[in-house]
């Protein structure tokens, strides 16, 4: 007999769906199984995305299809995990193919109000909506990673999500729910790493970072400051994109409670910019510090 965990299907298949899959190889799930896993991916859509995105499903040992109907056709669960600005076109685009009370576990990272507009989308084809909030990195946990669970076929969720290997727990039966956790943590989380990195920026800049972080370690040495700057600034340099698609969604979060979201729309801003410069990550602070100060000058010249 089949169960949700063998009727699986992925839309997006980048970072996050790869990691996941690591940890269902990891977790012993026979080859033959995961080559059944079908995954859907809009970077096969583009000349260009289309080759880098097949090799990416076929070297984790899964299928890539080139349509979300060809995912989605069948499977009794499906892993939605896209960038923030297509959560709801991913969920448009796989709406009408969706079985029967299909469930659609929305990972991404994206407002309440923003997961309501999918949610009703997948209701109304007759399958079940499940507001998924992914709370850490996916690496290195993989499938130990914590998920918040939300929205009224929750508890059908949860039990999915645990039969595949995962760690969640149900945090309201409301859709968004789990979202507004999610959103709101990353206004401190991401806007920390803003902060940081303007440091950063503006001590380099100055020619004043020793002094600067030598007064911050003083203050608070349990903070380490410096591992901190440099985390910051990879996770800027190599996610920046993606992580301002978020804060966006965050601002949207906070001006939706009627708080305007100026500290997140700030900091989806700075992320922004600074993904877009597509710079590697370094493992030293003040050369990552200073590819990004001569980035960013070259970029604004």
């Amino acid at each position: 007999m089949q169960t949700q965990a063998d009727t699986l299907a992925l839309i997006g298949f980048g970072e996050a769906a790869e990691a996941f899959v690591e940890g269902f190889r990891a977790a012993g799930w026979p080859e033959a199984r995961l080559a059944a896993l079908r995954a859907y991916d809009r970077k096969t859509d583009f000349a260009e995305t289309r080759a880098s995105q097949q090799a990416r499903t076929a070297g984790a040992g899964i299928t890539g299809v080139a349509h979300p109907e060809a995912a989605v056709h069948g499977a009794q669960a499906v892993l939605c995990l896209v960038t923030a600005d297509q959560s709801v076109h991913a969920a448009r685009a796989a709406a009408p193919h969706l079985a029967e009370g299909a469930l659609w576990l929305d990972m991404n990272s994206v407002a309440p109000q923003t997961k309501r507009i999918a949610a009703a989308l997948i209701h109304a084809a007759g399958a079940r909506y499940v507001d998924v909030a992914v709370m850490a990195p996916v690496r290195p946990q993989r499938l130990g990673v914590p998920l918040l669970v939300a929205g009224p076929h929750a508890e059908a969720g949860l039990a999915a999500l645990q039969t595949l290997g995962f760690s969640a727990r149900v945090v309201g039966a409301e859709t968004g729910a789990a979202a507004a956790i999610k959103m709101i943590r990353s206004i401190a989380i991401k806007g920390m790493e803003a902060v940081a990195t303007e440091c950063v920026l503006c001590a380099t800049a100055a020619g004043v970072a020793d002094e600067v972080f030598g007064s911050l370690e003083r203050s608070n040495p349990e903070l380490h400051w410096r591992d901190r700057a440099l985390y910051s600034l990879e996770r800027m340099m190599v996610h920046g994109l993606r992580r301002g698609e978020e804060m966006q969604e965050a601002a949207a979060t906070a001006a939706g409670l009627g708080l305007g979201g100026t500290m997140a729309a700030a900091t989806a801003a700075l992320q922004h910019r600074i993904g877009a410069l597509r710079l590697a990550p370094r493992p030293v602070l003040e050369d990552a510090a200073a590819d990004l100060l001569a980035a960013w000058k070259d970029h604004t010249a």
